[in-house]
């Protein structure tokens, strides 16, 4: 293998994270993220065009938001470098499946790449999220009452060409749902040797004609709002037992 030519590195002045936090891909969650941690002593750092900020009791990071897989990446790659470990990616995916609504959560196992990142990290053999958070993320979810649904998710950098004989042809192949970030930052974890998982809100229909999206509704934000909490609860739990 070639060179690379430029590495990911952690800066004189930049903070050494610790090993579990949130990546948080959409700017609505950031928002949120900054409101519900912004009373209680976390530390803002820079992160390229997003957000980093730090606790220290527990010892725990969200970043974000970084929208599409090469910002994601990019941010994933730092965080890494600064020292994460267990990270748990939270976004929005729209729906391939007449079962899966708005504000249902998916879990991605594995996922199938039409994005232009992955390619860049050669990893042999086939690439999933990690089983050890999946599991930490099921259990935890499963006594709230918003258990995610787990299985495959189409990741695609193209947003506005998501072609109908795509849905219905992924749709019928058993796919859950479409995003824009998640198979990159797996293929980045499996490559670095880093634990990764995402639990992804449904924000639109994709199977349904017309496409029926929910990005700007009350109930969706709500919902949506809702996951930014769980989940920095989740990431309290995991880093209280570890």
């Amino acid at each position: 293998m070639s060179e690379v030519v430029v590495q990911p590195c952690r800066g004189k002045n930049e903070p050494q994270l610790p090993a579990c936090g949130l990546l948080l891909v959409n700017p609505f969650e950031a928002r949120q993220a900054a409101q519900l941690t912004g009373q209680n002593g976390w530390t803002r750092h820079f992160l390229f065009h997003s957000n980093l900020h730090l606790a220290q009791t527990p010892p725990m990071f969200w970043a974000g938001p970084a929208v599409g897989a090469p910002m994601a990446v990019i941010c994933l790659e730092k965080l890494i470098a600064l020292g994460a470990r267990r990270i748990i990616v939270c976004g929005w995916c729209g729906s391939l499946q007449a079962d899966l609504g708005l504000g249902e959560l998916v879990l991605p196992a594995r996922g199938i790449s039409e994005e232009g990142t992955s390619d860049h990290y050669p990893v042999a053999g086939a690439v999933e999220s990690s089983p050890r958070l999946r599991q930490a993320l099921k259990d935890f979810f499963a006594g709230t009452g918003k258990e995610p649904r787990e299985g495959v998710i189409w990741t695609t950098d193209a947003l506005y060409r998501e072609t109908r004989e795509k849905v219905v042809r992924y749709g019928k192949a058993g796919i859950l749902a479409v995003d824009m970030e998640c198979s990159a930052l797996m293929q980045v974890a499996a490559f670095r040797r880093i634990e990764l998982a995402a639990v992804m809100m449904v924000s639109d229909l994709l199977w349904q004609d017309p496409w029926q999206p929910a990005f700007q509704s009350k109930d969706f934000r709500r919902r949506s709002q809702g996951l930014v909490a769980d989940l920095v609860q989740c990431v309290t739990t995991l880093t209280a037992t570890e």
